[in-house]
């Protein structure tokens, strides 16, 4: 459930018989001609969908990540990873204070990754508190199943062209992009990244069908529940 559908009251009811939560980050940012939000709607509905059965609160998306090498896009917003990374403390601080103790880190973008690390060292800073950092795309199961489908899949192509990611009356490629070189990609600046990129699709098709990536997605809900379910760590 959403804690957006949720008054205080019954956060406070629910911290009295549980203490966990989902906060889910995001990125705004390009991805070729699917939504710019891909990274925000992708990380929250999973953690909806994972969360709904077990009644745990998710909360909203963190909209904005690090992405500065697509700043060049238009509608690419990207925070200093300092000002990100700020800001994830302070929620999982806030989230600490209201009573929450078992916290799944629900991240949608790879920029992102260097909140793993604050995770890790804000939970030994808080005795009593666990984090799991769960990169929804690539966690085992999720990233099994995408290879299983096609595994020639990346940023901006089929693995992120979900009915509610894409675009109606958007019309993309019908063929298969050759991967593009992640070397270069790393050392190019953002003008000359846009340059080398174009549409913004990493490689692969654009688009795969409906059947394909709702088996895909149905995995990705069931692994990120069983960590949600599971022992947090604890010894089994």
């Amino acid at each position: 459930m959403r804690i957006s559908d949720m008054n205080w009251l019954q956060v406070q009811s629910y911290l009295e018989h549980d203490d966990r939560a989902v906060l889910p980050l995001g990125s705004t940012e390009q991805h070729g001609y699917l939504r710019l939000t891909v990274d925000c709607i992708l990380p929250e509905r999973v953690a909806v969908e994972a969360a709904e059965p077990l009644g745990i609160p998710v909360f909203p998306v963190l909209a904005y990540g690090v992405t500065p090498y697509f700043r060049e896009f238009p509608g690419s917003i990207s925070l200093r990873l300092e000002t990100h990374l700020r800001v994830v403390r302070d929620i999982l601080d806030g989230m600490a204070h209201s009573g929450f103790r078992r916290i799944l880190i629900c991240n949608g973008h790879g920029g992102n990754g260097a909140a793993a690390q604050l995770a890790q060292e804000w939970a030994a800073d808080h005795p009593g508190c666990r984090v799991l950092f769960h990169n929804w795309w690539n966690a085992p199961r999720t990233w099994a199943k995408v290879q299983e489908i096609d595994p020639v899949a990346s940023h901006g192509s089929w693995m992120e062209n979900f009915p509610w990611t894409r675009l109606p009356g958007i019309e993309v490629p019908k063929h298969q992009r050759p991967m593009v070189d992640m070397a270069q990609v790393r050392a190019l600046d953002p003008v000359a990244l846009r340059e080398y990129l174009g549409d913004g699709n990493f490689g692969g098709f654009y688009e795969r069908s409906d059947e394909e990536l709702l088996a895909l997605w149905d995995v990705a809900v069931e692994e990120t529940r069983a960590l949600l379910a599971g022992t947090w760590g604890e010894p089994s």
